[in-house]
């Protein structure tokens, strides 16, 4: 291995100078740093973190806690994570919480005291859990906001209103909500804005209930929907609605045509099955790049300087694709299961 003796050789500077270079240090003239950068890169020096960490009292590493790595969602908003620190001459450490609160409070609590900074995605802990643990430590949330902490979220309710509103356009007075996890911060979220649409007569919405965020939740909210007779179905993320699509398809149903289905991500499998799927598509991986920038500039985000308690709500935009279709005529449609309750 390299080392930075033979790079500061390499360079003909001396070995202070190197590792003021390498280290982004003041008083080393412009020239010098690129050039022993560039020696750096050629011979293809890597940093000793221990050592750094001893003498600037940085890890150079970014923490980040997300609960289901499998979910398309995730791992887009941990690439947007990862590119970025990269860029700031940061690792990223992951914790896959498998949408456990506990394990995600115990994931949270080891790390804080092993990384300069940490990246906590979609918290399914309590608000209180989550305001004791965020104040031992320099946290960013993602797709969740809470008092004093710095959170990068995502404007859900807009992205609920685009997609009832394109449905309504489509003459569908039924729409059935397949709902995530009652834990989840951005189901609340999506809750409280259909919420505010329901006008309680001809535009109402039926609740589902609560389902994992996965296939297997989306196939038990299909056949809950067509029970109670909904055209339309408003999934919380596109791997409840890719759920769905297979359950009507499965039981002779035509999605796109007698059922029609919006799903929240865009992640890629969305445009991969056949109806493509209508959905709410989320910035996911400038998120994750918002979330590092949070943090602070680079490795000297570890020092005693305050976490700006800033919040970044991002946009969001409907894609429609063949999943979603004018309502069918109510000769048509299916028939309710009288013992559903609409709520």
């Amino acid at each position: 291995m390299v080392t930075l003796r033979e790079v500061a050789r390499a360079a003909g500077v001396s070995l202070a100078t190197a590792s003021r270079a390498l280290s982004d240090a003041p008083h080393v003239s412009a020239g010098n740093r690129e050039h022993v950068v560039r020696t750096a890169r050629e011979l293809g020096y890597r940093p000793h973190h221990a050592a750094r960490t001893l003498t600037t009292g940085s890890t150079a590493t970014v923490g980040l806690v997300l609960p289901d790595l499998a979910n398309p969602f995730f791992a887009t908003v941990a690439k947007g994570v990862q590119g970025r620190a990269r860029e700031t001459g940061r690792e990223v450490i992951v914790a896959d919480t498998d949408e456990d609160a506990a394990q995600e409070h115990e994931q949270v609590a080891r790390l804080l005291g092993r990384v300069d900074g940490l990246v906590l995605c979609s918290p399914r802990m309590p608000a209180d859990a989550l305001a004791a643990l965020t104040a031992t430590g320099r946290v960013v949330l993602v797709n969740r906001e809470a008092p004093g902490v710095p959170s990068v979220s995502f404007d859900v309710p807009d992205g609920v209103r685009q997609a009832v509103d394109h449905l309504r356009a489509l003459g569908h007075e039924a729409v059935a909500y397949a709902g995530g996890p009652r834990s989840s911060w951005s189901d609340a979220e999506r809750r409280t804005a259909l919420d505010a649409l329901d006008d309680g007569g001809a535009r109402r919405t039926i609740d589902l209930g609560a389902f994992r965020p996965t296939h297997g939740g989306g196939v038990q909210a299909a056949d809950l929907a067509l029970a109670a007779g909904a055209t339309a179905v408003l999934c919380f993320n596109d791997l409840v609605a890719l759920g769905v699509l297979a359950r009507l398809h499965a039981r002779g149903v035509r999605a796109g045509r007698d059922v029609s289905v919006v799903g929240f991500d865009d992640v890629p499998a969305a445009t991969l099955v056949t109806p493509a799927l209508t959905t709410v598509a989320l910035p996911l991986a400038r998120a994750g790049r918002d979330a590092v920038d949070l943090l602070g500039p680079g490795p000297d985000a570890g020092s005693d300087a305050g976490l700006a308690a800033a919040h970044r709500r991002l946009p969001v935009e409907l894609v429609v694709r063949a999943s979603t279709a004018p309502a069918p005529s109510r000769s048509t449609a299916p028939a309710a299961d009288p013992e559903v309750v609409i709520r």
